[in-house]
C-alpha cells in the first residue's frame, strides 16, 4: 500500500489555515469598525467555524476524475 504524498496529508490543515486567515481577516474588521474585543473574538469564531464547514463540504462534492478513480480501483484490487 502506497504512502500518502505530503500534499495530501497536509490538505486537512490547508484548509484550516485557510479559515482561520478568513477568520482573522473579518476579526480585524469588526475590531477596528467597533472596537469591541468581545464582538471581534465572536465574529471570528462564527467566520472561522462556517468557513472550515463549507470548505469541507466542497471537498467532499468534489467527484475524482478518471485518474483518480483507476488508482482507487487499482487500491481496491490490490491483494494484501
Amino acid at each position: 500500500m502506497s504512502t500518502p504524498t505530503l500534499r495530501d496529508r497536509l490538505k486537512p490543515a490547508e484548509l484550516v489555515v485557510v479559515s482561520a486567515v478568513i477568520g482573522l481577516f473579518t476579526g480585524l474588521v469588526v475590531m477596528m469598525s467597533s472596537r469591541d474585543w468581545v464582538l471581534s473574538a465572536v465574529s471570528f469564531g462564527v467566520v472561522f467555524i462556517i468557513c472550515l464547514v463549507v470548505m469541507a463540504m466542497f471537498v467532499l462534492a468534489i467527484k475524482p476524475n478518471k485518474n483518480e478513480l483507476l488508482d482507487i480501483e487499482e487500491l481496491d484490487n490490490s491483494p494484501h
